[in-house]
């Protein structure tokens, strides 16, 4: 017997099931074709259920990315509130937010960072955090010709301090206060992220 699917809000008793079976297929289809090759819809298939359904759980594509890797932060959320402002002094406020939020999970980002280092795989979850939510959403404020380029190295620093930091925990990097993380290195992020040149 085939059960008709419907639209919107499911009852109480699947909102579960139908959350886990979108979450399913949504890490499977990253995990084979990534993120810019995975569409709402082929996940929504793949789960059985309306992709609206993906949207009243996830909010967006992105959304459902950071809840397929069950982070004890959503980085969607904590960008946006960084990035709201421009550019002007964003390379603080990105770093202010970023220690803020992995400090206290410091071995989870560790992880993640050993599981994605012991692979080849360019759609590894990681990479496309990386990718899809960090870059994309610095592509979307960052003004000038080099901006991709400009955006891909921003991540990097971000990324290359979190290392020294959290995985390799090199002092006094690794024990420094969030405070002098942010004074001594966002005047060098910030000349990556520039300025504003809008009216």
């Amino acid at each position: 017997m085939t059960v008709k699917r419907t639209r919107g809000r499911p009852p109480a008793g699947d909102a579960a099931d139908r959350r886990a079976a979108i979450l399913d297929a949504a890490r499977a289809k990253f995990a084979a074709q990534g993120f810019s090759g995975t569409s709402m819809r082929a996940i929504a298939r793949d789960a059985g259920v309306d992709v609206s359904l993906i949207s009243h759980y996830f909010g967006d594509k992105a959304g459902l990315l950071v809840a397929t890797m069950e982070l004890p932060v959503n980085p969607v959320e904590k960008i946006a509130l960084v990035i709201e402002d421009g550019p002007d002094g964003m390379a603080e406020r990105l770093l202010q937010t970023f220690l803020e939020a992995w400090d206290p999970h410091r071995d989870i980002f560790s992880s993640m960072y050993r599981t994605t280092l012991g692979t080849d795989d360019s759609q590894a979850p990681m990479l496309q955090l990386a990718r899809e939510v960090l870059i994309s959403s610095l592509l979307g404020v960052l003004e000038g010709d080099d901006r991709e380029l400009r955006a891909s190295l921003v991540a990097g620093q971000l990324i290359g301090m979190a290392t020294l930091r959290y995985v390799i925990r090199m002092p006094p990097l690794a024990d420094a206060s969030i405070d002098d993380v942010v004074r001594l290195y966002g005047p060098a992020m910030q000349v990556l992220i520039g300025t504003s040149t809008r009216p």
